[in-house]
C-alpha cells in the first residue's frame, strides 16, 4: 500500500454534513429497527408472523429500487434524500404515538413496514447516487472507507437496543429515531452541491411521451447501459452470487450456534463481533493508505475467493479459530466493499448512477432473499455446515469464472485512478 496523498480536501462542507448525518440516522435506525423486531416477537409470539414482518420490509426492496433509480436520474437526489428523512421522522413519531396509546395492530404494523421498506430502498438509491458527487477527486477510496466504517458501527447498536428495549420499551426508541431523522434532514438541506446531471437529462426528455412511459424508456436505457458495459455487468453478476451466499449465512449462522453451543447466541455475537472489529480496522487502514491503482483488480479477486473460503469453513473449526477466521473476513470484507463501490461509483456517469444503483440494489436484495430461501430448504435435508460450505464454494468459483474470466473489462474499472 502507498501512503494516501492528495491535493484535494476530503472533508468539505458537503461531505462533512453527509457523513455525520449518515452516522446519526444509521445509529438511530439500527437501534429502533432491532427493537421493533423484538417487539414483533413479543407481541405475536409467532415465528411465522415474525417472518411476515421481515418479508414486508424486504419485498419492496426487490421492486422499488429499479423504478426509483430511473426516476432519480431526472430529479434532485438531494431533495429526495432530505424529503424522505422528514417523512421517516414523521412516520416513526406517529408509530411511537400509536404504540404509546396501546393501539398495536399487526396488519397495521405490516403496512407500516411496507412503507418504511419502500422509503428505505428509494433513499438508498438516492444516497448511493448522490454521495459520490460530494467526494473530491482522488479521495474515493478514503471516502468509502469512512462509509464502510460507519455502516459497521450499527452492529454495536444491537446490544444497546436490546438493553434499552427491556428497560424503557419501544416508544422512547422510536421517538429517538424520529428525532435523529429530523436532525439529519435539517442538516441535509444545508448541502450546497449542484446537480448538473438534471440539465443533461432534460435534453433527453421526450416531449411526445407521457411521464410513465418516459420512466419505462429510462429503465430500458439503464439495462442497455449495463449490458453494454462488460466490466460493470461482470461485477454486478458476481455480487448477485455473493449476496446469495450472504443470505445463506444469515439463515444458518445464529440457529447453528444456538443448537450446538451453550448460550449459543452469545458465542455467535462473540464470533461475528470479531468480523466487526476486522471491518473497523480495515476501514482505518483504507483511510490511511491507498491501494496501488494497478493492483486493485488482483487484490479484489484474491479477496473475493478468500472471503468465501474463510466463511465457508469457519463452522468446522474451534471457536478461537472461528474468531480468527472472522477477523480476517472482516478486514477482507471492507477491502472488497471499498474497491468495488469506489471504482464503480467513480466510473458510472452522474446521469446514470440512479439506474445503475437501482439495478444493483434490486439484485442484491433478490440475491439475499434467494439465498435465505435456498438455505431454509436445504437445511431440512443437509447439515447446516455443509449447506454453507457448498454456497461459499460456489461463490468462490463464480469469482474465478466471472471476475477472473473478464479480467480486461473489470481491471479497466478497478485499476483506474480515482
Amino acid at each position: 500500500m502507498e501512503k494516501g496523498i492528495t491535493t484535494n480536501k476530503l472533508w468539505t462542507h458537503d461531505f462533512t454534513i453527509i457523513t455525520f448525518g449518515s452516522l446519526i440516522s444509521m445509529l438511530g435506525n439500527a437501534m429502533s429497527g432491532f427493537a421493533m423486531s423484538l417487539m414483533v416477537l413479543d407481541f405475536s409470539g409467532s415465528t411465522l408472523l415474525y417472518a411476515l414482518y421481515l418479508a414486508s420490509y424486504t419485498v419492496p426492496q426487490l421492486v422499488v429500487p429499479i423504478f426509483s433509480g430511473a426516476v432519480l436520474d431526472r430529479f434532485s437526489r438531494k431533495k429526495t434524500i432530505y424529503t424522505l428523512d422528514f417523512c421517516s421522522a414523521g412516520l416513526y413519531l406517529l408509530l411511537a404515538v400509536i404504540l404509546w396509546r396501546g393501539w398495536f395492530s399487526f396488519p397495521l404494523f405490516l403496512a407500516y413496514s411496507v412503507i418504511l421498506g419502500s422509503i428505505q430502498s428509494t433513499y438508498m438509491v438516492a444516497y448511493d447516487s448522490f454521495y459520490p458527487m460530494l467526494i473530491t477527486e482522488g479521495n474515493y477510496q478514503k471516502a468509502y472507507s469512512i462509509a464502510g466504517f460507519l455502516e459497521n458501527m450499527s452492529f454495536f447498536m444491537i446490544p444497546i437496543a436490546t438493553f434499552l428495549y427491556k428497560m424503557v420499551g419501544i416508544t422512547p426508541l422510536l421517538v429517538f429515531d424520529a428525532a435523529s431523522f429530523l436532525i439529519v434532514a435539517i442538516m441535509e438541506t444545508r448541502i450546497r452541491a449542484g446537480e448538473d446531471y438534471i440539465e443533461k437529462q432534460k435534453a433527453t426528455r421526450r416531449e411526445d411521451v407521457r411521464y410513465g412511459k418516459q420512466v419505462l424508456i429510462d429503465l430500458r436505457e439503464g439495462f442497455d447501459y449495463l449490458l453494454g458495459e462488460r466490466g460493470l455487468l461482470a461485477i454486478t453478476a458476481y455480487f448477485f452470487f455473493s449476496f446469495i451466499s450472504t443470505g445463506v449465512t444469515e439463515v444458518i449462522g445464529l440457529p447453528y450456534f444456538k443448537e450446538n453451543y451453550h448460550n449459543g447466541e452469545y458465542v455467535y455475537m462473540l464470533v461475528w463481533g470479531m468480523s466487526v472489529v476486522g471491518r473497523g480496522i480495515g476501514g482505518l487502514i483504507h483511510y490511511k493508505f491507498k491501494l496501488p491503482a494497478n493492483m486493485r483488480y488482483t487484490i479484489a479477486l484474491i479477496v473475493y475467493v478468500s472471503v468465501s473460503l474463510l466463511e465457508g469453513f469457519y463452522l468446522f473449526v474451534p471457536v478461537p479459530v472461528m474468531m480468527l477466521f472472522l477477523f480476517g473476513n472482516g478486514i477482507l470484507g471492507v477491502t472488497s466493499y471499498t474497491i468495488r463501490i469506489s471504482a464503480t461509483q467513480s466510473y458510472v456517469p452522474d446521469e446514470k448512477k440512479g439506474r445503475y444503483n437501482g439495478v444493483f440494489n434490486m439484485l442484491a436484495s433478490g440475491g439475499m432473499l434467494l439465498g435465505q430461501l435456498v438455505a431454509g430448504g436445504l437445511t431440512v435435508v443437509m447439515p447446516e455446515r455443509i449447506v454453507l460450505m457448498v454456497a461459499m464454494l460456489v461463490t468462490a468459483t463464480m469469482a474465478v469464472v466471472i471476475i477472473g474470466g473478464n479480467k480486461k473489462a473489470v481491471s479497466e474499472i478497478y485499476n483506474r485512478k480515482m
